[in-house]
């Protein structure tokens, strides 16, 4: 894990409890952890996240990836990250397992632990919650990270949540470029009204089943026809795809250079 660039003391666990750090859900929730207390290797999403309109923090590229995958499926509808477990139950747990604790290394106090992900998902059986720690896999070689994990899994089973280990090796590699991708486009396209991207949005659709070519020349035709700024063509497509409204395999890598009918299925549009 990332070293915190400020000492934790219990009268700053407490600050980050009153001001509701792992509390509320969707837009309102509020990790337990900011990329600003880690400078050095926080990452956050480009834009709001799709399922809770509001910025993600992740420890990491990988976690970052991990919320890619999430924000594809439509099972999911809500997403915490940076999850705080109650300290005095991992306390309980680390002790009967013969377990040290994870502590701050100036404060020497045992820190507040957290789980990478706590995904809501909604099913035809109803509501249900996903615990998930992402890890490369090579740091599962280290006893110690083992440890730490085992206390997790624990805390999770005693609640009756399903957890689980993401690796680098369980990553759809295609799905997650192409979210990354298609991602800041989602909300819209800056300096286009959201009526006018309705329009284009439907004359793009129009554009995509009438022009056999490559998309790069579909969007290009696009831009010249409307007399738009060079690559607004590309966003609103974008946009159409990260909506559903332009089907894709999402685990075939998007390339411009491909052909419309190889990359899209016209018969959805």
């Amino acid at each position: 894990m990332a070293k915190r660039k400020t000492e934790l003391t219990e009268k700053k666990i407490a600050e980050m409890e009153k001001e509701g750090g792992g509390q509320g859900k969707g837009e309102n929730y509020k990790p337990w952890i900011y990329i600003q207390d880690f400078p050095s290797s926080g990452l956050a999403t480009r834009g709001k996240g799709w399922k809770t309109n509001r910025i993600h923090h992740f420890l990491s590229k990988l976690e970052r990836d991990y919320f890619y995958v999430l924000e594809w499926n439509r099972s999911v509808v809500d997403i915490r990250e940076q999850f705080p477990l109650n300290r005095e139950d991992t306390l309980f747990i680390a002790t009967n397992k013969g377990i040290k604790h994870p502590i701050d290394p100036k404060s020497q106090i045992p820190i507040v632990m957290t789980t990478d992900f706590l995904i809501t998902v909604t099913t035809s059986a109803g509501t249900k919650h996903y615990a998930r720690t992402i890890k490369p896999s090579k740091e599962l070689e280290n006893k110690r990270t083992i440890e730490k994990l085992e206390i997790e899994r624990s805390y999770w089973e005693d609640r009756g949540v399903d957890w689980g280990i993401v690796t680098e090796k369980e990553m759809p590699r295609n799905l997650i470029e192409n979210v990354e991708w298609l991602h800041s486009s989602y909300f819209g396209i800056e300096g286009l009204p959201t009526s006018a991207l309705h329009t284009y949005a439907q004359q793009m659709k129009s554009f995509i089943k009438k022009y056999n070519t490559s998309i790069i020349e579909v969007v290009t035709e696009f831009d010249n026809t409307f007399q738009l700024e060079n690559g607004m063509g590309l966003e609103i497509l974008k946009y159409l795809i990260a909506h559903r409204e332009i089907r894709v395999d999402i685990n075939q890598k998007i390339h411009t250079h491909l052909w419309v009918e190889d990359v899209f299925k016209l018969d959805f549009i």
